[in-house]
């Protein structure tokens, strides 16, 4: 493989990347969940109220652990995870779950009222997404062509 996208905070050696996009990590749940109809839940709250989480190793998952490191918190032990993010929204619209998902990923859920963002004050989960390659000295006009194409639309990230 020679192209690949991530969004984790860390790449592993050998690898090469460029930021393609900025995203944040949400709090949803389910429409008829209790916490639809409230504005905001403070952490504690997050990590008792039915969180289910990403894989360990998954991009979603390192980056809230990382929000939660930041003041002072940590996941659960005993929290279930899936592999997916369909998974996971699955388990939120009809499994009444919490889950801790891109802003990207859900906002056409969220539009549609299918999903409900929560807000919990004070926790950052912003993140980039990356475009990852092999480090070398050639890479193939394919590759080429997408980091220029990138480079030339408006608004790109840095």
């Amino acid at each position: 493989m020679e192209l690949g996208f991530v969004e984790s905070a860390t790449l592993r050696r050998g690898l090469r990347s460029r930021t393609v996009a900025h995203d944040r990590l949400v709090v949803v749940v389910g429409p008829a969940h209790p916490w639809a109809r409230r504005s905001a839940v403070r952490v504690d709250e997050l990590l008792s109220g039915g969180l289910v989480v990403r894989e360990r190793g998954s991009g979603t998952r390192e980056t809230l652990e990382r929000g939660l490191a930041a003041l002072g918190e940590r996941l659960p032990d005993h929290l279930p995870y899936l592999g997916s993010t369909a998974a996971l929204k699955t388990a939120v619209q009809h499994g009444g779950a919490v889950a801790v998902l891109s802003s990207l990923a859900v906002a056409d859920d969220v539009a549609r009222g299918a999903l409900v963002r929560v807000a919990v004050p004070g926790l950052e989960l912003d993140r980039r997404l990356r475009m990852v390659w092999k480090a070398g000295p050639a890479l193939s006009r394919s590759l080429l062509h997408l980091c220029r194409c990138q480079r030339l639309r408006p608004g790109r990230a840095p």
